[in-house]
């Protein structure tokens, strides 16, 4: 017998993000999505982090924009047929964060990814995910198909804290924070990333996508 919970309470504005389709070839071989189409919004993100943040927002922006630029025409990105790589090591600041998030939307993983199906490793998704590589962006994007790739940086500057929560965080980081300081702190907190994810979206500073060629970045 199934016992009804409640549904997940989210900010309304996070239905408000930009939406993401993708074709996964594995996910149609196995009959896991009809015709193999996969939409991943924001929430998604944020119930795979735990929380959602500006880091979470902008990781989801970047790959969103990215493979905007790789699939053009209203042509479906390929899960599982992209590879990611990141400017800083897996053990660098939000690195590691940004990746999850990438793994989420493109499918690609590192060595602990799924190895494939049959001797062919048909539908393989690792070491499609890597660290350490150079470039000018945050994290870079490339189709295994046709090589095209691009770079893609986040300036989450665009999007700055006021001074109501400057003074407020200190407060709140430190637990010393009163109830209703904190209720004002995740306010302001999810402000800001409604800012990035709704009303500056289409900035031109926000998220930047540039060529990328890593025989070039060395």
């Amino acid at each position: 017998m199934s016992v009804h919970q409640p549904a997940d309470e989210f900010p309304a504005f996070f239905d408000q993000a930009p939406v993401l389709r993708v074709h996964d070839a594995l996910a149609q071989f196995l009959g896991a999505a009809a015709g193999g189409v996969i939409t991943y919004r924001y929430v998604d993100a944020v119930r795979l982090a735990g929380h959602s943040c500006p880091t979470v927002a902008g990781a989801y922006l970047m790959v969103v924009k990215g493979l905007g630029h790789l699939y053009a025409d209203g042509q479906l990105p390929e899960r599982g047929g992209i590879e990611v790589m990141m400017a800083e090591g897996r053990e660098d600041g939000a690195t590691g964060v940004v990746a999850a998030v990438a793994t989420l939307l493109t499918g690609a993983a590192p060595e602990t990814g799924f190895a494939g199906i049959g001797p062919a490793h048909r539908f393989g998704r690792r070491n499609l995910l890597r660290f350490d590589v150079p470039m000018r962006g945050v994290l870079a994007l490339r189709r295994r198909d046709s090589g095209q790739a691009v770079q893609v940086a986040l300036d989450a500057s665009i999007a700055p804290f006021g001074d109501e929560m400057r003074a407020l965080m200190p407060r709140a980081v430190a637990g010393a924070a009163h109830e209703q300081e904190l209720a004002r702190f995740a306010q302001l907190w999810q402000a800001r990333v409604k800012t990035m994810l709704v009303d500056e979206v289409n900035h031109p500073q926000l998220v930047q996508v540039m060529p990328f060629d890593e025989s070039l970045q060395a």
